[in-house]
């Protein structure tokens, strides 16, 4: 059987439109889809975005309005009593809280007076190295999405994130400082012990040509560290696939309707879509065994029936030369096996038989 359980993220993210009765209902629905976590994102959009910042083409389309980012973001904003509330839910519900923090303020809020242990860094910010070193010094286990990213990015995001876990604070960051981190040994087992990356590709939807799921095998080839997928694809197939390819982690958008207004609900599963993810993907766990080839339990009471054995195709006696004439294969499978053909082949029958009697040498 499967030794591990996918980690599932039904990512809320700014879903909840800035209602927190919203995002209440948004944590019943990955409740009741199964789901392990649910994440949202802390910000303060006047830290995250300038004046004059343009919403992306997709947050143009979705929202059908001409506006800056800071002022869509500004109506998604969840306060931080909303949080401190959505936590508490969370832990009565069974669930764990999550959620990504794009600002320094925002991040010293989850870690400090949420006292969140795990955190999520954002494809967008993989290369915000100040903000990443924070996140590290922590002390929490990261989350680091690649979407947009190059192996060199990663590697240098990584050796950020083992410098701010191994260093002491009287230790400069620097580059060169980031790199000795990385290839330490402190700092290799840091990261092993503490670090997942997810392949990811940054666009809502995804087209599917730009999926590239074998890029997990080679994150996982070129940093050996655990490696999940954070989907933007349509529909639930293509996380699924990232399963059966070895994920070990899932997120996954969803919201409550997909002709909600805001910037992520078209490309979102609905309750229902994401109940049956969850499903799938266990099913899947399932499924993908322990990789032993041999015969499993349910097979063993049909080898019998679907196998074959020698038998005797014409009368026999004691004596006889066995042949070509008077041996055939036919099921059932518990007699002597047709391997065994050329070894009694042109060799004296030790008993006798009837047609059809299963042969016994």
């Amino acid at each position: 059987m499967n030794s591990y359980k996918t980690l599932i993220i039904a990512e809320a993210g700014v879903n909840h439109n800035g209602d927190e009765q919203l995002a209440f209902k948004l944590v019943d629905a990955a409740v009741a889809a199964r789901a392990d976590i649910v994440k949202f994102q802390t910000f303060k959009a006047n830290k995250l975005v300038t004046a004059s910042a343009q919403q992306a083409e997709y947050q143009k389309n979705n929202t059908g309005k001409q506006e800056s980012q800071l002022e869509m973001l500004s109506r998604l904003e969840l306060g931080y009593d909303a949080h401190h509330r959505l936590l508490k839910y969370c832990e009565e519900s069974g669930i764990e809280f999550l959620s990504t923090a794009f600002d320094s303020e925002s991040l010293k809020f989850l870690a400090d007076d949420l006292g969140l242990r795990r955190l999520k860094i954002p494809s967008g910010d993989i290369t915000n190295a100040p903000l990443v070193l924070e996140h590290a010094r922590t002390g929490c286990d990261l989350i680091v999405s690649t979407g947009m990213a190059t192996l060199a990015e990663i590697e240098m995001v990584l050796g950020v994130i083992a410098f701010g876990y191994t260093a002491s604070y009287e230790t400069l960051p620097s580059i060169d400082a980031f790199q000795n981190a990385y290839f330490s040994e402190k700092g290799q087992l840091s990261l092993r012990e503490k670090v997942t990356i997810l392949h990811c590709t940054t666009e809502y939807p995804a087209p599917l040509p730009d999926i590239n799921l074998k890029a997990m095998d080679t994150l996982l080839h070129a940093f050996n560290l655990p490696v999940g997928y954070s989907d933007h694809s349509k529909g639930i197939t293509i996380p699924i696939a990232a399963v059966a390819r070895g994920a070990e982690v899932i997120e996954k958008h969803f919201t409550l309707d997909n002709n909600m207004e805001g910037p992520d609900h078209k490309a979102s599963l609905e309750p229902d879509e994401l109940k049956s993810m969850v499903s799938a993907i266990r099913d899947i766990e399932l499924a993908l065994g322990d990789g032993v080839k041999g015969p499993r339990p349910s097979e063993i009471k049909n080898k019998a029936i679907a196998r074959k054995s020698l038998v005797a195709a014409q009368k026999i006696s004691e004596g006889d030369i066995l042949s070509p004439i008077n041996l055939e294969i036919k099921r059932p499978g518990n007699g002597m096996s047709p391997i065994c053909y050329w070894e009694i082949l042109n060799k004296p029958s030790t008993r006798s038989y009837d047609v059809g009697d299963l042969i016994l040498e």
